[in-house]
């Protein structure tokens, strides 16, 4: 049996299987995009599919931006964050 990699998610630091979290990424260009594939190049951070942890992240603004070692405008993060939500939204249907 394969072992699966662990990641972490930045807001409530549960730790589960990579295939389970949600990848935010930034670029090499210095873009914030959110990754479904799990493969774009650049510095990643992850969040659960819990609506619960994306909507701490927009309150606190603070865990995902300092995991990525980059400053997060806020439209940034607001487009990310319905990305996010439309993902789990079809998630939870």
């Amino acid at each position: 049996m394969k072992k699966q990699p662990q990641r972490s998610c930045v807001v409530c630091r549960t730790v589960r299987d990579k295939k389970d979290l949600l990848r935010v990424v930034l670029t090499p260009d210095g873009d914030v995009v959110f990754d479904p594939s799990g493969k774009v190049s650049g510095r990643g951070a992850y969040l659960c599919k819990n609506p619960e942890c994306i909507k701490a992240e927009m309150s606190k603004s603070g865990r995902l931006a300092r995991s990525l070692k980059h400053n997060i405008t806020s439209e940034e993060l607001s487009g990310i964050a319905k990305e996010l939500e439309a993902l789990i939204g079809d998630l939870n249907e």
